[in-house]
């Protein structure tokens, strides 16, 4: 709850709502399903998952729609709209690159909670075949995973705090959970411990808020972030079960009170995790046990320019594929923080890059490794850029193509 002696102070919803009304994963497979093909029979699509209804503004979007790709320009080409569903602001593409997932970030299903669908892929046009729809188990489903074997989905719903395991059938829908779980430590504070001087971002410190969930490179562990509670936690996964348990060694790590975790990425060698604070804009690097699932803090640092003051919501991480470069997108100073990893994977700031968009909700990088999108979501397109080989740096194409309210990109190759 906000307390009554900070009026002024709104949560991200209800700060970007009111503006408007005054005025975001797997590529290693796709890698190397690409890499398996030659150039001529090579085929790179995109999907691109959108809002249809309003959250931290309009919701323009239909559903998910469908991209090909050119592999030269990295220009989006041929948009149809592949699957009309509600706000499926984040998507996970099967193992098989037969099947795709995706969150309905609601909270009606049935009533009462999220959803999550499941899609068939045409293997000849990218066209989608609706499955199944299934509850979430929780409100407004904010992010899935898959595990590496293909049989279990993993969903954080953002609204209840809560998560779930999901199985994944053989024919590609969906079962009901096998496993949900509530975490409900103490909660983190109104104001981030790191944040920019005259910030207002304050965001989801009123209840634990699972914001990702994800399993590790070996698929051993499987870690959530609590944006809510500033802890990232750590599960011992049952790849036959899907049933989840604590860390013995680890249950969760605290992040600095307020800072909010959103989400993270593992680096290549394994022993690297990442992550960005949605409300204190920055971006930790720690050191990963694969044994333990245990993470221990080694750096902090900020996504944002040096003097910097003012509100900023962070969005989304990446890390190039080859472990180089960590990427750090910044929502209202509209920006991609660009960072090299160092030998001892601490970080060291490179550059700062528009987004030639507004708020950007979600970024990726293309199958080959040259090519940026950012999905703008206020501004209703998606910027492309290309990726300089040796210092990470991003150059702005010209090619914004208009999708509305878009939340999310996945490529397919």
């Amino acid at each position: 709850m906000i307390p009554d002696s900070l009026p002024q102070i709104l949560s991200r919803r209800h700060f970007l709502g009111g503006a408007a009304a005054l005025a975001v994963v797997h590529t290693g497979s796709a890698l190397l399903h690409a890499a398996s093909q030659s150039p001529a029979e090579r085929k790179i699509r995109a999907y691109v998952g959108t809002y249809t209804t309003s959250v931290d503004g309009p919701g323009n979007g239909e559903g998910i729609y469908l991209f090909d790709v050119d592999s030269a320009t990295g220009e989006l080409t041929r948009r149809r709209l592949a699957a009309k569903t509600a706000s499926p602001s984040w998507l996970a593409l099967h193992p098989s690159h037969k099947l795709l997932y995706s969150v309905n970030e609601i909270d009606s299903y049935e009533g009462k909670t999220g959803s999550v669908t499941s899609f068939a892929i045409d293997s000849g046009s990218g066209e989608l075949r609706a499955l199944n729809t299934v509850s979430s188990e929780g409100a407004t489903p904010a992010h899935m995973s898959l595990d590496a074997g293909g049989k279990f989905a993993f969903v954080a719903n953002y609204g209840s705090g809560s998560f779930a395991v999901l199985p994944i059938r053989d024919d590609g829908s969906l079962g009901a959970a096998v496993d949900v779980h509530r975490d409900t430590g103490s909660l983190g504070n109104l104001h981030a411990t790191n944040a920019p001087a005259g910030s207002f971002a304050i965001s989801g410190h009123d209840a634990p808020h699972a914001h990702m969930i994800s399993p590790d490179p070996r698929n051993r562990f499987v870690h959530v972030a609590d944006l809510g509670q500033d802890r990232i936690y750590s599960y011992l996964f049952d790849a036959g079960s899907g049933k989840l348990t604590p860390s013995s060694a680890q249950p969760f790590v605290e992040l600095p009170a307020g800072d909010g975790p959103r989400h993270f990425v593992f680096h290549p060698n394994r022993r690297w995790l990442f992550s960005i604070q949605e409300e204190s804009s920055t971006i930790t690097a720690f050191a990963y046990d694969p044994e333990t699932g245990a993470v221990a803090s080694r750096q902090t640092i900020s996504t944002l320019p040096p003097g910097f003051a003012g509100t900023n919501f962070c969005s989304e991480i990446v890390i190039s594929h080859d472990g180089r470069f960590i990427y750090g997108a910044n929502r209202l100073h509209d920006s991609i923080a660009v960072f090299a990893v160092g030998a001892d994977g601490k970080l060291t700031r490179v550059d700062q890059t528009s987004t030639m968009g507004d708020y950007p909700r979600h970024c990726n990088i293309d199958p080959s490794g040259r090519f940026f999108y950012s999905c703008n979501q206020h501004s209703d397109c998606i910027t492309c850029f290309r990726i300089h080989p040796e210092t990470g740096t991003l150059t702005f194409t010209g090619q914004y193509t208009a999708v509305g309210s878009p939340a999310f990109i996945q490529f397919a190759a």
